[in-house]
């Protein structure tokens, strides 16, 4: 393929574009009409089926890193495109073992109600809700810097326009939809973005005459037997290993994850959910495997890294190469619609941190009125998509493939294990829960500024300080030895009492919400 029209205004791809916010924006006048109390707000109602949820799931985990990344990854550095896409993936039975349960029985809206339920809340929700927010943060910027880049790219729009629209759209679907409208819109993306991928597998197999052997042979004789083998991306085993703890147990603390187990009546439904999702996801991340495979075969590297370095186009240009330019409209509309959908799950889960953890239970100590707590949310919305869109622009042209990395690392650090000790330790205590939420937080940011990620990518230094570009397996490591011997230094009785309580409740659901 010598000449593509992606990087000009494409017609088809702006036509679905519309579609698809015609109908979000639908969705979300009617969920605005059944959002009027703090529970629809933040929780949908909890009406929420589990294969509804399990769908939504999916939707706000299957952002645009793993639509477009992992599919470039695979194009570009072959093999171990897998660590991303397992890493990714072998979360969800943490979350299924581990959180799900206790979660959906212990909270209110928010992850922090758990970390908070038989501590002292104003302490914990006070760090916890840094911690969320710091973790949407750098996700959402990740978004905003890719959206801006693939709508700049297929729509021939201004990069700050493009973002702009993208804020404005996000903040619409949370400030009047609240979760209800949020919910719909991840699981029409789901959807779409199955259905998509699916599509461009199938003309894949097609033109590989459904033979794996045939396409990994070719993708040999182009790139050598290496592209079939581990180390293209991630060669210290120490850095492997960080990575993959920190995708593994960074999806069991991310906040607009954790917070979807709040839309659902129950317990049962909560663990029905995850079951769909990792299905959905699993699925998912096989597509991303033969999508990847297919566009360094079919399209070639050298095209796919002159359009991007970074391989982010691999799939929107094998969407052209097989199915010309209506298919490529379609996918570039649905990897739009996966951003949009991801952008308004962070939105709300940062919006929620802001008004339910520090307006509710820190500033107004839990006393406040529904009316209230849904003003505070809404006003939370806007800030946070403000913010949002300013830095998306503030980051233009950077690369920030780094800041996912860093919201997994923050999640698995700061969020995860504040909120497993909390659930399975009883010796537990507010000072520790505190100490290992700042520690994780600050261990995290460092250790990444430090690594050759930032320190010589970004800062251009000429050697890394920390030469590991993952720090998941160290600030999670020192998150959990500093929780464990502050609590260990000085007992908390009325915590250990409440511990029985709380298993009660957690395993039974007995007082749930």
């Amino acid at each position: 393929m010598q000449t593509t029209i992606i990087g000009h205004s494409n017609p088809i791809a702006i036509t679905f574009f519309f579609l698809f916010v015609a109908a979000t924006l639908g969705i979300t006048y009617w969920a605005a009409k059944r959002t009027k109390t703090a529970k629809e707000f933040y929780a949908a109602g909890r009406n929420i089926t589990g294969f509804q949820n399990g769908l939504a799931l999916a939707g706000d985990y299957m952002s645009a890193a793993s639509f477009l990344g992992i599919a470039g990854l695979f194009s570009l550095k072959g093999y171990d495109g897998l660590i991303y896409s397992v890493g990714f993936l072998v979360g969800w039975p943490v979350v299924l073992c581990l959180i799900a349960e206790p979660l959906r029985n212990l909270g209110k809206f928010t992850f922090s109600d758990v970390t908070a339920y038989r501590l002292n809340p104003g302490p914990i929700k006070t760090v916890a809700s840094l911690g969320a927010i710091m973790t949407v943060l750098f996700y959402l910027i990740a978004q905003m810097v890719g959206a801006g880049s693939l709508v700049k790219l297929m729509f021939s729009l201004p990069y700050e326009l493009a973002v702009l629209i993208v804020g404005i759209l996000m903040t619409a679907y949370v400030l009047f939809g609240g979760m209800l409208a949020t919910t719909w819109v991840q699981i029409i993306k789901a959807c779409l973005l199955l259905g998509g991928a699916t599509l461009l597998v199938l003309m894949v197999l097609i033109k590989a005459h459904f033979n794996y052997g045939w396409l990994f042979h070719e993708a040999t004789v182009k790139y050598g037997e290496g592209f079939l083998s581990p180390g293209g991306l991630v060669s210290n085993p120490l850095d492997a290993v960080s990575l993959g703890l920190a995708l593994m147990f960074g999806t069991a603390g991310l906040p607009h994850i954790l917070m979807r187990f709040y839309t659902v009546p129950n317990a049962k439904e909560a663990r029905k959910s995850v079951f769909y999702a990792t299905g959905f996801i699993g699925y998912f991340y096989i597509l991303t495997f033969t999508i990847g495979f297919g566009a360094a075969v079919f399209v070639g590297q050298d095209i796919i890294k002159g359009m991007d370095k970074g391989g982010n186009m691999a799939a929107p240009l094998l969407a052209e190469v097989l199915g010309g330019n209506v298919f490529l409209g379609f996918l570039a509309a649905v990897a739009f619609a996966t951003i949009l959908a991801v952008v308004a799950g962070l939105t709300l889960a940062g919006a929620s941190a802001l008004s339910h953890d520090l307006y509710l239970g820190v500033f107004k100590k839990g006393n406040s009125s529904e009316q209230s707590q849904v003003k505070a949310a809404k006003i939370a919305t806007i800030i946070l998509g403000a913010l949002a869109i300013a830095l998306g622009i503030l980051f233009k042209g950077q690369n920030v493939a780094f800041m996912v990395g860093l919201a997994f690392a923050i999640a698995a650090s700061a969020n995860f294990p504040a909120l497993l000790m909390s659930i399975m330790w009883k010796r537990f205590t507010t000072a520790g829960a505190v100490s290992s939420i700042l520690t994780g937080l600050v261990l995290a940011v460092v250790l990444i500024i430090l690594s050759p990620t930032v320190w010589v990518d970004i800062f251009k230094h000429a050697t890394p300080i920390v030469p590991f570009k993952n720090p998941g397996l160290f600030s999670m490591a020192g998150a959990f030895i500093v929780g464990i011997v502050v609590s260990l230094g000085k007992s908390e009785p009325r915590a250990e009492e409440k511990f029985e309580e709380e298993k009660v409740r957690s395993y039974l659901g007995v007082g749930a919400e």
